[in-house]
């Protein structure tokens, strides 16, 4: 679970054209809620296509801790046999979410509002990560809390006898924190209300509609988004197909259009409005990418990509889609190197707090192979074009996407391209290797093998 143990490195080598027809790892937004909400369902809920990352499979030991029964069954679909809202047992050992942020903070909330106490740790990167954010509306609930100074795990909680509805104004664009609040909202009588002023990925509300819960999305006189939940309710058992995680597709999406003459397919992708920002955005940059067999699965909207090689050009980000794509900016990054003139990120303060500070760890690893780029408190700029990149040992920070945007960099980069440690990425992305080099990339765990 935790990525505490000695660095693995991973070389990445200039690749000839990439072609093939793949399917990415499932989402783990909705991996991930999958299993929660067939815990807080009385009867079995079946799950295909689930993730089966260290994330998520961090989140299943989670809700077996609290008394779900959650088996994989032959056919590589599994099973949540659930407890029901309001019959959590309290866990009898630590839950340790190794790198999920997703996971413990999505959990906090719904423990949080339960009569039972539990300890929440995580690796060395989540240890700093901030979970105040989270843990003041539990806070204002009726929880308990004890944690590390800055709000940081470890933390334990314990709910009060009845937790209290609230409405929140959530203070920055986290699907995380309205998601936190909406489940804990969950098991308090009443109806709980978030504020959103700024929309982020939706597939909590839709996914707790799905479940039978009674919730509402609205726009205020201001134009936020208003979300009521009323508490309490009975949840259906129900069959979901995972679809594939267009955050991981991203990065077969970019080295397609960066390796000259590539021509990749990508089936089953979640294009989910709030989760289509990296898309939208490398179109905008000359990006040949096409949207084949757009269908409805399971509420939500799915389609193939076809992505062939294209000539990219700079362009300037509104920031105002940052949350849609907060997770892809590693990876975006890695294609401004190859657009033609500046690219300009603005509004990135919240990569700042992520795995690493994302941030900062893009820079350095675009510095360290000769792109030229300029990072300020909450922007930066990648300048493509540059000649002779690559040759770099980029520094992950146990930071999965870092890893994996780099080695595509290194797929069409002059020289090749280190991160120092290649096993963060079984954190959201375990077949990673096998499905590039099924695509034409070569990859090497042996830098001295690469040069």
């Amino acid at each position: 679970m935790s990525h505490d143990s000695a660095p693995t490195p991973l070389t990445s080598n200039k690749a000839g054209p990439l072609t093939g027809t793949i399917r990415v790892p499932g989402d783990k937004s909705i991996s991930h809620r999958s299993l929660m909400f067939g815990t807080l369902a009385v009867g079995r809920t079946t799950v295909k296509g689930l993730l089966e990352s260290e994330d998520v499979l961090a989140t299943a030991d989670a809700m077996r801790a609290v008394g779900a029964t959650i088996e994989k069954q032959a056919d590589g679909s599994y099973t949540v046999d659930g407890i029901g809202l309001g019959s959590l047992l309290e866990p009898e050992h630590v839950i340790d979410f190794g790198n999920a942020g997703t996971g413990v903070r999505l959990t906090m909330g719904i423990f949080g509002s339960h009569n039972i106490s539990a300890t929440f740790v995580g690796d060395a990167s989540l240890s700093k990560r901030p979970m105040g954010r989270v843990l003041n509306p539990l806070r204002e609930m009726g929880t308990n809390v004890i944690a590390r100074e800055g709000d940081r795990l470890p933390a334990s909680t314990r709910g009060p006898e009845q937790a209290l509805p609230l409405t929140y104004r959530v203070p920055m664009p986290s699907a995380q924190v309205k998601s936190a609040v909406l489940l804990a909202g969950l098991n308090a009588p009443g109806v709980t209300t978030v504020i959103e002023p700024i929309p982020t990925r939706d597939h909590t509300e839709k996914m707790l509609a799905g479940f039978g819960a009674e919730i509402s999305v609205s726009a205020n006189e201001a134009g936020e988004r208003v979300i009521r939940l009323t508490g309490q309710p009975e949840l259906k058992p129900q069959d979901i197909d995972v679809p594939g995680d267009p955050s991981s597709a991203g990065f077969p999406i970019v080295a397609a259009l960066i390796v000259p003459g590539s021509d990749v397919v990508i089936e089953n992708v979640l294009l989910n409005e709030h989760r289509t920002g990296l898309i939208t955005t490398l179109i905008e940059m000359g990006g040949d990418i096409e949207i084949l067999n757009r269908r409805q699965a399971g509420g939500e909207e799915v389609g193939d990509l076809r992505v062939r090689a294209s000539r990219l050009k700079g362009i300037t980000v509104p920031a105002e889609r940052a949350p849609s794509m907060i997770d892809e900016y590693p990876v975006l990054s890695v294609a401004a190197a190859f657009a033609e003139g500046d690219t300009f990120m603005p509004g990135l303060e919240e990569l700042r707090v992520k795995e690493s500070d994302r941030l900062a760890a893009v820079a350095r690893g675009l510095e360290a192979n000769g792109i030229p780029c300029v990072e300020t408190e909450d922007t930066l700029t990648v300048t493509g074009g540059a000649n002779n990149i690559g040759g770099g040992t980029v520094t992950t920070h146990l930071d999965h996407r870092i890893a994996m945007s780099f080695l595509v960099l290194g797929m069409a980069a002059h020289k090749p391209v280190t991160v120092d440690d290649g096993a963060v990425i079984a954190t959201s992305f375990p077949s990673f290797t096998a499905l590039f080099e099924g695509l034409g990339a070569k990859l090497s765990a042996n830098a001295s093998e690469a040069a």
